[in-house]
């Protein structure tokens, strides 16, 4: 499945798609279908597993705060308040240790809402830093509280709360609508990330964001004795592990997890190549440094130009991983480049600088024995040399040939080659750099991409945080 990711994306939104269908077929046709399973058996399956989920998210939270990782903190508490909110509503299964009581009502239709305003909490970037993890400890503890009072309402005055939201009410349809904007969001988020980074954990929270938003309905909507209603249970409890499974094992690798904050940058493919683009990317980065220090230094620069050129042009997220990819592959072809003529301290004669025309081919010849490198990887690998006036190399393509991610990545290039020194000229000054570029727009290089570089290195778009001697 893996490599299939890696590929192409449409098996993976293919799966995504099934994750919404299948269970939305099962509530739409069999939903309504009326079920009397004895109320132990809901206690037993709800109370039993949510208070283990409840512990296990609880210590969740405890493991981000001891890293220092407000954005596991905040994931635990939300995992923490809808699992503790999901055990009150077992606890208060009517005729196992209480009565009737409105408790059951109340805490079943607060679960989805509660967790999703928290986890909406995300999209404040402050609170996703070191310096927030108190603030959000507090937050938890007092959710806990107000859960627990809840808790004990439920089993010593089950009376005092009213049967709240009767399902189908006008207050029950307002939390639909609230809580499916929080996992419209989140899920949107969570998405960009998969189609940024391809890793199976990442789809995974998409599909238990999916899940949570399906179990929003049959919760708010059906009555006890449906089977809609015990589906929705399902979806509940496994949407949480869905998601809170690729957080644990980004704790453990001692990365912060991603997904459902939705921040990944473009430049941070490039940055963290491994964890992000794979191991195939590495071992060819690698390989590449052994062969010739300065390439691979330069390779990483223009990746990075390009990718926060392309962010701020407004590429997709599926074009930016293309873009961060192909970057850093570029120049792989100049790994069968003979070191005489790579490193030859000064001008190449013909012959040597038509075997450096080669590379591009080289480079496409060498990802596609590989594998796993979609098309437009190969492209920009392949097109990185041609110019808009058909002047370049290996095919002579012209503009309308060029997209671009391939014109991006053509600008980043030539101007990191002309700013850095090599082994037979000193680096130029960045302004000589630039006039050589606007001489050649609509010639060489597209005017877009001339005037968008310009205004990063202006400052009028921030570096992220890269390290400084790649972001040069």
């Amino acid at each position: 499945m893996e490599s299939v990711l890696r590929e192409r994306r449409l098996p993976a939104l293919a799966l995504i798609a099934a994750s919404a269908l299948v269970p939305g077929a099962v509530l739409h046709f069999f939903g309504s279908e009326e079920v009397y399973p004895p109320s132990w058996v809901h206690f037993s399956l709800i109370a039993v597993a949510a208070t283990i989920a409840a512990c296990a998210a609880f210590a969740l939270t405890l493991a981000g705060a001891r890293k220092g990782d407000g954005r596991t903190v905040l994931l635990g508490t939300a995992f923490t308040a809808m699992t503790a909110m999901l055990a009150v509503h077992g606890l208060a299964t009517p005729g196992v240790l209480v009565g009737d009581n409105g408790v059951v009502s109340l805490a079943g239709a607060a679960v989805l809402p509660l967790g999703g305003a928290v986890l909406a909490l995300s999209t404040l970037s402050a609170l996703r830093r070191p310096r927030s993890v108190k603030p959000l400890l507090i937050l938890d503890a007092v959710l806990l509280v107000a859960i627990l009072a809840l808790g004990i309402v439920a089993l010593g005055f089950p009376s005092l709360v009213p049967h709240v939201p009767e399902p189908g009410s006008p207050a029950a349809i307002a939390l639909l609508v609230l809580g499916v904007v929080f996992f419209g969001a989140l899920g949107f988020r969570a998405a960009r990330t998969f189609l940024l980074t391809r890793r199976r954990a990442d789809l995974l929270v998409v599909v238990g964001v999916t899940w949570l938003a399906l179990a929003l309905f049959p919760e708010l909507l059906d009555e006890l004795d449906e089977i809609g209603f015990w589906f929705g249970h399902m979806l509940e409890l496994t949407g949480i592990a869905l998601i809170a499974a690729p957080v644990v094992l980004d704790l453990r690798r001692s990365s912060q997890s991603r997904p459902l904050v939705g921040d990944l940058r473009a430049v941070e493919l490039v940055t963290a190549e491994e964890a992000f683009l794979g191991p195939r990317v590495r071992s060819l980065m690698v390989r590449l440094a052994e062969k010739d220090a300065y390439t691979e230094g330069h390779t990483r620069r223009v990746a990075l130009r390009a990718a926060l050129m392309g962010e701020v042009m407004g590429l997709s997220a599926g074009r930016l991983r293309a873009l961060a990819t192909g970057g850093l592959l570029h120049d792989m072809g100049k790994l069968s480049v003979p070191d005489t003529i790579l490193q030859k301290p000064g001008p190449l004669d013909d012959s040597e600088f038509g075997v450096i025309r080669r590379h591009p081919e080289w480079g496409s010849k060498l990802i596609a024995e590989l594998g796993g490198f979609p098309e437009p990887v190969r492209r920009l690998v392949t097109d990185h040399h041609e110019r808009l006036d058909g002047r370049g190399y290996p095919h002579g393509r012209r503009e309308d040939e060029l997209d671009l991610e391939t014109r991006i990545l053509t600008v980043c290039d030539v101007y990191d080659a002309l700013i850095t020194t090599r082994v037979y000229r000193e680096a130029w000054p960045v302004g000589r750099a630039l006039a050589l570029l606007r001489d050649e727009i609509g010639g060489g290089f597209d005017p877009k991409c001339v005037e968008m570089l310009e205004k990063l290195l202006a400052g009028e778009q921030r570096w992220p945080d890269v390290p400084s001697h790649l972001a040069a």
